[in-house]
């Protein structure tokens, strides 16, 4: 007497494969996702403390003053150059 399990139907074994394949892929890209995700995290970070060391050595160097009276200048300049062409 031959005992075995019944056959599945024939799609189903796909269907199965399939499944664990998308969850497969499903958890390598959320893996992929949180791995970018810290990555950005430190990028920024780092980000952040270069834009301080910069700012501390504007100051430093006691450049921070001229290079916003520039910007002001500058975005003045321009409003004024603006204004004269839309005002007759």
């Amino acid at each position: 007497m031959d005992t075995q399990a019944p056959e599945a139907p024939p799609g189903e074994e796909l269907r199965d494969k399939a499944e664990n394949l998308l969850q497969e892929l499903q958890e390598h890209f959320q893996a992929l996702t949180e791995t970018l995700n810290h990555r950005m995290e430190e990028m920024g970070n780092r980000i952040e403390d270069l834009q301080k060391n910069v700012n501390d050595l504007m100051v430093q160097a006691g450049i921070e003053n001229c290079f916003k009276e520039q910007m002001v200048r500058s975005l003045l300049g321009n409003s004024a150059f603006n204004l004269k062409n839309v005002i007759p």
